[in-house]
């Protein structure tokens, strides 16, 4: 039997042949694609790269900008069978190097810029034998994809491909060491659209705006119409909301999925101008949402729609989720006192276990250590939508994963929680970023829910100065508004810590001008860096 992900798009286009699958919005104005117009154009893709010498199991390098030919040469990839390499171009050129060099793209698919990119840094891009030009324009070294598909037949046999076959390597954010880039498989992303079907209750009468470029994909793949906005991907908190806004309520969109960072900025232009929004569901994931956050989410959507906050990774999601409604009405209270953020109980098939934080490798399950009810520890996953490997990286491979009986396997998270007496996970902060003091560790989203309560701090971070062990614990603020007094300040912020043990031993406070944050979703702090930065500073001043 073949599982190859291509076949969900067949499907949909056969059912749903001239419904509107795609609209892409941008200054010159708005397209519209039906179902059987992406089946039709991802068919004839995949015929000119058939053409072109691409064959099952190439790895592709695509580097085109949220499109048409993003959906349709996708699918013709999968079609294919050929690898499907994503990497967010706002990571930096260096890492962008040392990516795209551990993947050995053999075939190289970009628009203009991309191709601008590629003859700067030769050597990196030396295993391409096979280059294709996306998007409008010219380029001299290759091939408009455009102009070939224009004469190429419209119907495409797909190969078959078994569950285990690898369909894409999508990169990590890289916001606790270098990106790697994840192995996906087309049994993980059938899973993955199961979940979204069932769980979240997306199917073909619905309106898709998704501000992450792979989540059109998925509303593709689920006959969802998709709508993709005018903005840019890689810089979610710089989204113009009136744009934004303005593409949901013209095609009367029902769900969209994105960053806190967007919905910052989106619910507070809203209320301002007292827009509601026609939205039945809105999935915020990529960060920590706050329960303020999740409020003024609901207040600029209908009676009856619902925010969900999705828990996962990059090598396994969606594995936990919870609603905006229980959140506001039973966890976000305890969430400022200090007890983590609720993320909500594991999906059908997901197993969820907390086990005592080890730095090494744990080869098997039977070497953990468990730890009971209510006890902080780092979280592990196992499920049909968890990963099995990062690609050319056996070393992190062995770190993240833990063999249990048969050829089944659990991944470690890299987060540390705990789960309720209701089942419920509590994710209390990245393992890299624990401050580990002589009285303990301490965690950074319970530490700084207690200092995000002053009404001056927009945000607050808690990094460690120091050996291991003997950590000096320091508390960064980004402000909400300027303050008078920078010492009456801190000692406001040193009474508020002092009503809790866990922080009554954090006496050292630093502002920070701008929290460095992620690529993906611009909302991940990059505590690291200032982590680096609080230790120059504190050399400053004794």
């Amino acid at each position: 039997m073949s599982f190859n992900i291509a076949q969900t798009l067949v499907t949909v286009a056969k059912e749903n042949a001239n419904r509107t699958g795609l609209i892409v919005q941008s200054k010159k104005g708005c397209r519209r694609w039906s179902f059987a117009e992406l089946l039709e154009n991802s068919a004839k893709f995949a015929n000119v790269l058939t053409q072109r010498g691409v064959k099952k199991g190439d790895r592709v390098m695509l580097m085109v900008k949220p499109s048409m030919e993003f959906v349709c040469l996708t699918f013709a990839l999968f079609q294919i069978g050929a690898v499907v390499i994503l990497i967010d171009p706002g990571m930096g050129y260096r890492n962008l190097l040392r990516c795209i060099g551990s993947v050995t793209p053999s075939v190289f698919i970009g628009i203009r810029k991309a191709h601008l990119f590629k003859s700067i840094f030769r050597k990196t891009f030396a295993t391409i034998r096979i280059s294709l030009m996306a998007g409008p324009g010219f380029w001299p070294f290759a091939r408009s994809l455009r102009r070939l598909a224009a004469k190429a037949a419209g119907h495409f046999d797909m190969v078959e491909s078994s569950r285990d076959d690898l369909a894409a390597i999508i990169f990590t954010t890289g916001s606790t060491g270098p990106p790697k880039g994840v192995q996906y498989t087309h049994g993980i992303f059938a899973a993955q659209l199961q979940y979204i079907r069932s769980y979240y209750g997306i199917n073909s009468e619905d309106i898709d705006q998704p501000a992450f470029p792979l989540f059109a994909l998925f509303s593709t793949a689920l006959g969802a119409c998709a709508v993709i906005p005018d903005m840019d991907p890689s810089r979610p908190a710089q989204v113009d909301p009136e744009k934004f806004i303005r593409t949901i309520q013209a095609h009367n969109v029902t769900y969209s999925f994105g960053s806190p960072a967007i919905w910052n900025v989106v619910s507070r232009y809203c209320i301002e101008r007292g827009i509601t929004l026609g939205v039945k569901k809105i999935l915020m994931a990529g960060a920590p949402v706050s329960g303020e956050l999740v409020a003024r989410v609901k207040k600029i959507m209908a009676a009856e729609g619902e925010v969900f906050t999705p828990y996962g990774a990059t090598e396994s999601l969606p594995i936990v989720s919870i609603t905006g409604t229980e959140i506001l009405a039973e966890t976000w209270h305890q969430t400022r006192k200090g007890k983590g953020a609720c993320v909500g109980r594991p999906l059908p098939g997901i197993e969820i276990r907390i086990m005592e934080p080890v730095d090494g490798p744990v080869p098997r399950i039977a070497d953990a250590r468990f730890v009971r009810e209510g006890m902080t520890g780092e979280i592990i996953v196992k499920g049909d939508v968890v990963t099995r490997a990062y690609d050319n990286n056996e070393r992190e491979t062995v770190l993240a994963k833990i063999k249990d009986t048969g050829n089944s396997f659990w991944h470690r998270m890299g987060d540390m929680g705990y789960l309720d007496e209701k089942g419920r996970l509590w994710f209390c902060g990245r393992k890299a970023h624990r401050v580990l003091t002589k009285q303990g560790p301490l965690y950074t989203i319970c530490c700084e829910a207690i200092y995000n309560e002053h009404p001056k701090v927009l945000r607050s971070a808690l990094v460690g100065i120091g050996g291991v062990g003997q950590q000096l614990p320091v508390i960064i603020v980004e402000l909400a508004e300027e303050i008078a007094d920078e010492k009456a300040f801190f000692d406001e912020l040193n009474q508020l810590g002092r009503q809790y043990s866990f922080t009554a031993g954090i006496s050292r406070f630093l502002i920070h001008p701008a929290f460095p944050v992620d690529i993906r979703h611009n909302a991940k702090i990059f505590r690291e860096k200032l982590a680096i930065w609080a230790q120059e500073k504190i050399g400053e001043v004794g």
